[in-house]
């Protein structure tokens, strides 16, 4: 079959795309651009690349008429509070008027599980785009789930962390609401299983793993997996603000996401039994064996995709969809520092491993109280890490940068800074005819940009000197 892949670039849809091109299908993965693929995707016969922006209608031309089946996987679960359920409406929108002139038979939607009396902002848009992307022209397939237990996402990371780093946790009341976790294995499963399955046609189905569990169980559950003794006490005083500034204090998220986590947890995701298991032949795994699955995952640095590298900041959505991308020169102020090299692909390597727990080489308590002072201005700070430790991809996370451009076959990197600025900045690292580059970009934002600059250029000449000598002599 010919498939259509929106949100290729997701959690979710980083995940299903090998598992249909193994079935022989041809995959064809809507993005924003195409820079933002994995570089492997140009060497996959049966696979193409299309940009598309299903905000802007006039985009989707170029998707082809004669697709079979299309997987709608779009969410925009990090955005404004106030803008995000517009935002998936008109997606949602867009891209039905779009396929219904084409020859797709059928759309599977991966929503969430909206059964409670009282849903989220975000529970709510999901039950809009649902019924917004019901069609005559062809039929809908739901698969509605709670908490997605896998390597990388949201979730995951977010108990990860808090389990990880907290002994004992004073904790808010809605970690008694009972959810029903479901793996990211069953996920894909039910997705790819229900392809072209003409029983399930305008059909919709919660999925959901095999206990009903509250949040402060699967805490608990996940400390006992890595042989971590845990106490949570919940307290009944904690709002949605200070909540969400728990969570984003002591884990990897952003503020926004954790006000959005905050605001759907003390809602009951429980799902409304059918016959979808059998029909499908899925038997979910339990809580534990998905997080076990998880961590093997993790374990042997197989991580496909990650909720952090699936967000990109709209400060530069611009830049990771330009064709040709250049760091600007004018208006900036520039730190370019060169080295000869020892060995260019031990230096390569070492810059394609940068971040994270590699750290960046030299000054890392530096690095590390950059981080801090972001993090405590509402920033992201160092927690993001990154998702491989020897590779990195287009659109991934690292630390408090995003990779804009990642070219082994040209040895360059380049990063824009996702940190709280006064402007913008970018770091980029080339290796070429022996030398090592580094040029580091900040272009400022009025007087306080400029005085930020000044006042922080003696501690970007230590660090940049130090850092540019290590990758020299790599």
């Amino acid at each position: 079959m010919k498939i259509l892949v929106t949100g290729a670039t997701g959690y979710i849809g980083k995940r299903i795309i090998p598992l249909l091109l193994d079935q022989g299908h041809t995959v064809f993965c809507a993005v924003r651009g195409k820079l933002r693929t994995e570089k492997k995707y140009s060497d996959e016969d049966n696979l193409h690349v299309i940009e598309a922006d299903f905000l802007k209608s006039d985009t989707l031309k170029n998707i082809p008429k004669d697709i079979d089946a299309a997987y709608y996987l779009i969410h925009s679960m990090s955005n404004s509070v106030d803008r995000f359920h517009k935002m998936e409406e008109d997606c949602a929108i867009n891209f039905k008027n779009y396929i219904e002139t084409t020859n797709v038979k059928q759309v599977i939607y991966l929503s969430g599980i909206t059964n409670d009396t009282k849903l989220s902002k975000h529970l709510l848009s999901r039950k809009n785009v649902e019924e917004t992307l019901k069609s005559d022209h062809y039929a809908l397939t739901v698969f509605k789930a709670g908490i997605i237990v896998g390597s990388g996402s949201a979730s995951f990371e977010i108990i990860r962390d808090l389990v990880e780093k907290l002994p004992v946790m004073v904790a808010p009341k809605w970690l008694n609401t009972k959810t029903q976790p479901i793996g990211v294995r069953d996920v894909l499963a039910f997705l790819i299983k229900g392809l072209a399955k003409p029983e399930l046609y305008n059909t919709s189905h919660d999925i959901f793993g095999t206990e009903i569990m509250t949040y402060k169980q699967m805490l608990l559950q996940f400390s006992e997996v890595r042989k971590l003794k845990r106490y949570i006490f919940t307290v009944p005083v904690m709002t949605p603000k200070l909540s969400s500034y728990w969570l984003y204090f002591v884990t990897s998220t952003s503020f926004k996401l954790a006000s959005s986590l905050v605001n759907s947890m003390g809602i009951e995701i429980i799902g409304e039994t059918s016959n979808i298991n059998r029909l499908l032949n899925v038997q979910p795994m339990s809580y534990k064996e998905a997080v076990k699955f998880a961590f093997v995952k993790i374990e042997g640095n197989e991580i496909i995709s990650s909720w952090k590298d699936a967000f990109i900041n709209s400060r530069h959505k611009k830049q990771a969809s330009t064709k040709y991308l250049k760091v600007p020169k004018y208006g900036c102020f520039i730190d370019i520092k060169e080295r000869n090299v020892l060995d260019e692909k031990r230096t390569l390597d070492k810059i394609w491993a940068i971040g994270g727990e590699n750290g960046w080489y030299y000054g890392t308590v530096l690095w590390k109280i950059r981080g801090f002072l972001d993090k405590m201005v509402g920033g992201i700070g160092l927690r993001r890490g990154r998702t491989n430790k020897t590779e990195i991809k287009i659109g991934d996370a690292l630390d408090f940068w995003r990779v804009l451009l990642a070219d082994k076959d040209e040895k360059r990197l380049i990063l824009f800074a996702e940190m709280k600025l006064p402007g913008e900045a970018w770091l980029e690292f080339k290796v070429a005819k022996g030398k090592v580059y580094q040029r580091a970009t900040f272009r400022p934002r009025g007087l306080w940009g400029r005085l930020y600059w000044y006042s922080v250029l003696p501690f970007h000449g230590f660090i940049f000197k130090g850092m540019i000598n290590k990758l020299a002599n790599a």
